[in-house]
């Protein structure tokens, strides 16, 4: 299986480079300088910049993209459609490194967790960012996208458990009552649902086991 990772150079696009290069993919980093992440393969170019040709022939393109200054917090919606209108009408598929902050706390999805009052402040323009490029992203009917949310408590620097649950739209806790994951065991979700997952055109989630 062929795989670009756009971002890679980030922290949870190395993460991801290193899981799917141990699993024995075909991987190809997508940066804008130097590659530091485990792929052998690069494409050294700033996301805006990708064509149609450079995507072309992989079977997968896992999106990375982060961005968490106020002033640049548009750019989650413009580089994901510059991804999707790449991908449109192909084979191809996107998975995107989400948010939290999207996922419902209502069986309704009336509610998001973002919205609720004990949000943090400080976090609310990313969420809500993150949340507008979901719902644009819902509309790509075009597209073979998954959308993979972490838990709420989202560590980089966390462990590798190598367990996880896979969840759907709503917030989910553990037996703990934790709602937290590593980038690691992010990580390992998001190639497994490459892998083998069939969640397309759907949004999922993941919490530590």
């Amino acid at each position: 299986m062929k795989l670009a990772v756009v971002c890679a150079n980030g922290k949870a696009g190395r993460l991801i480079v290193k899981e799917a290069v141990a699993r024995g993919l075909d991987v190809t980093a997508v940066v804008r300088g130097e590659n530091h992440s485990d792929a052998s393969q690069a494409i050294s170019k700033d996301l805006m910049d990708l064509t149609k040709e450079d995507l072309a022939g992989f079977d997968a393109v896992i999106d990375a993209f982060g961005v968490w200054a106020p002033e640049a917090l548009s750019q989650h919606s413009v580089t994901l459609k510059h991804l999707c209108d790449l991908l449109s009408h192909t084979s191809t598929r996107l998975l995107v490194v989400g948010g939290a902050g999207s996922l419902y706390t209502s069986p309704a999805h009336t509610a998001q967790v973002f919205e609720a009052p004990d949000f943090p402040e400080m976090f609310k323009p990313l969420a809500s960012a993150q949340a507008k490029s979901l719902e644009e992203l819902r509309q790509r009917n075009d597209v073979r996208w998954t959308y993979v949310s972490p838990a709420g408590d989202f560590q980089a620097e966390g462990e590798r458990s190598g367990h996880y649950i896979l969840a759907g739209e709503e917030l989910t806790v553990n037996s703990r009552g934790e709602s937290i994951i590593s980038y690691a065991d992010y990580a390992i979700a998001m190639i497994d649902e490459l892998i083998s997952g069939q969640h397309i055109q759907q949004r999922i989630s993941v919490v530590r086991a």
